[in-house]
């Protein structure tokens, strides 16, 4: 089965020549030395994605689900570079298919164990669907509807009634005498004690007809509830079985399982996500890993987190622990330059790893970063989303724990960020920005020529929660968004462009050059919005930011260069 490829097979061979920045470090520490490790998630290897994505959209069969894919880049003995590609889990219940690095070893030896617990499994999960599909719990609720609007129609009945009483009661104690009036409030009261009765009644109708369907039920429950103990423990059996028997091999030659290097368990499908699967196959065949980068395609995950086209480090629950022990024995690349890095004289660059973060300002009360693309600016909900511009200041910097960012921009958006150093001066930067006192300067390629020269783009952002994070036009339920817009250059088939937002909107420039309503042209790169072209990022910047300095009552305006 042939699995090392060609990188023609993803890109034009001339990329890997003329661009190797960083994006992102798959990182780990060496469980013998202790030391950091390192593989760099590099330009190329985004490029060398975006040709496996272009391959997958053309083929159905890997549109039927969405999960995670992978690519390595490696060195042969010779010094050639080759590719080898990986899907997480199975692909359409497959777990071998040609072309793809084959799973970690260890499957085959609880193969049978597997398909006799998996047949149970579906035996479990059949007979539960079965029982929650009971007739008795239809006819239950349907019964119990029935009774529940008797009685309340009966209740009705019987406060009119009890209304007439009390108003029948205070004539008849002026009109009537003493023994008339005593035979009346008699049949008034037997009047009441007749309703009572006959409510009383249609409660024990009601226990007599739902009583036996609520035993019924509640078996049923109860036995849903057995089988899935027995699921959860055939599961959690075979899941051991497993690690036990899944053997990772590191660049040093040592072997260990996944019981092994985590001991005290690991979620469902550790060992069978695209990192290990690829970093196995590569210690084991002699291969020297240069760069890996790894993407969603097929439908977006089920809570939304997780979307087609773009790229994602390694996961916290499953990938992120075996790092270390997979990165150890792995020699060293040449130093990779960063993503970005080129503005305009940084006054000094912190360090995080071999990754650069220039500062562009800094003083005693706030501080200006020129953001890469593909950082998150602040930490995200999720473990895997915890390296943030906020959380690498707040590691490196001694007054670190007091920043708080002041805006935000897109992890893919590249440019000037600007924290706070303490509370008031982030209190009277954010009522800056709230107010529409910030000048904001944004650069952008366009994928397609634009034949206006300038304008105004105004149009309602909404934000669908149950798509997030994507934005859409909504004039019903939109919040107003602003924009000018002035052409900067026409460059073949693309457009630079400059932005000014005057509103500061999730997605505003992208959305607004998106939407037909607007530029009606993608920003180069946004795949979220429709951009299919292969290139290594967002196309978009965060040129300049003028404010007024809250302290020193001065106007600041910051500047990097465009770095694409």
């Amino acid at each position: 089965m042939v699995v090392l490829h060609p990188l023609s097979d993803f890109i034009d061979c001339d990329f890997a020549i003329a661009d190797s920045s960083c994006s992102y470090w798959y990182e780990g520490r060496c469980p013998q030395s202790g030391n950091r490790l390192k593989l760099p998630r590099t330009s190329m290897s985004e490029a060398i994605a975006h040709g496996l994505m272009q391959y997958l959209a053309k083929n159905d069969y890997y549109s039927r689900e969405g999960k995670m894919y992978g690519i390595l880049l490696v060195e042969l003995l010779n010094g050639e570079q080759r590719v080898l590609k990986a899907f997480s889990g199975l692909l359409n219940g497959c777990s071998v298919v040609e072309g793809w690095v084959p799973p970690i070893p260890g499957r085959d030896e609880v193969a049978f164990e597997e398909s006799r617990t998996l047949a149970e499994l579906d035996a479990i999960k059949q007979e539960i669907i079965t029982l929650k599909q009971l007739t008795e719990r239809q006819q239950y609720e349907i019964l119990s509807n029935d009774f529940e609007q008797q009685l309340q129609a009966m209740s009705d009945r019987h406060r009119h009634c009890k209304h007439q009483r009390q108003e029948k009661r205070q004539q008849i104690c002026n009109t009537l005498t003493p023994e008339a009036l005593t035979i009346a409030l008699e049949q008034l009261d037997e009047e009441s004690r007749q309703q009572g009765i006959e409510r009383r009644q249609l409660k024990r109708q009601q226990n007599a007809v739902l009583q036996p369907l609520q035993q019924v039920i509640a078996a049923t429950d109860a036995r849903i509830s057995e089988l899935k103990q027995r699921r959860k423990a055939l599961s959690g059996q075979l899941q051991a079985q497993m690690h036990a028997s899944y053997s990772l091999t590191n660049f040093s030659g040592r072997s260990q399982s996944l019981q092994q290097l985590m001991p005290g368990g690991s979620p469902t499908g550790t060992g069978d996500c695209c990192a290990p699967k690829l970093l196995h196959y590569a210690a084991t065949h002699n291969l020297k890993p240069l760069a890996m980068a790894e993407f969603w395609w097929g439908e977006s995950s089920v809570n939304q987190d997780k979307i087609p086209g773009e790229f994602y480090g390694a996961c916290a629950e499953r990938c992120q622990p075996l790092m270390g022990f997979l990165l150890s024995g792995l020699r060293p690349n040449p130093p990779i330059r960063e993503e970005g890095v080129r503005s305009s004289s940084p006054i000094r660059e912190e360090v995080w790893g071999e990754v650069t973060l220039p500062i562009i300002y800094e003083d005693e009360w706030l501080i200006a970063v020129n953001k890469p693309a593909g950082l998150l600016s602040v930490p995200g909900r999720y473990r895997d989303r915890q390296d943030s511009v906020l959380s690498r200041l707040r590691h490196l910097l001694p007054d670190g724990m007091a920043l708080i960012s002041v805006h935000r921009l897109d992890r893919e958006t590249s440019g000037i960020l600007l924290l706070a150093r303490d509370r008031q001066t982030h209190r009277q930067l954010s009522q800056q920005f709230q107010q529409r006192q910030v000048h904001k300067v944004y650069e952008a390629i366009l994928s397609g020529v634009l034949t206006i020269e300038q304008g105004v783009i105004e149009l309602p952002l909404w934000g669908d929660p149950e798509n997030r994070p994507y934005q859409k036009v909504d004039w019903q339920h939109g919040k107003p968004s602003l924009t000018h817009f002035q052409i900067m250059v026409r460059e073949g088939d693309y457009t630079r462009v400059e932005f000014t937002p005057l509103t500061g909107r999730t997605h505003q420039l992208r959305v607004h050059a998106a939407d037909a309503g607007g530029l009606g042209v993608t920003i180069l790169g946004d795949r979220l919005y429709g951009c299919r072209a292969v290139t290594s990022r967002l196309h978009l910047h965060a040129r300049e930011l003028r404010f007024e300095h809250p302290q020193l009552e001065k106007t600041l305006h910051l500047q990097v260069v465009t770095p694409f």
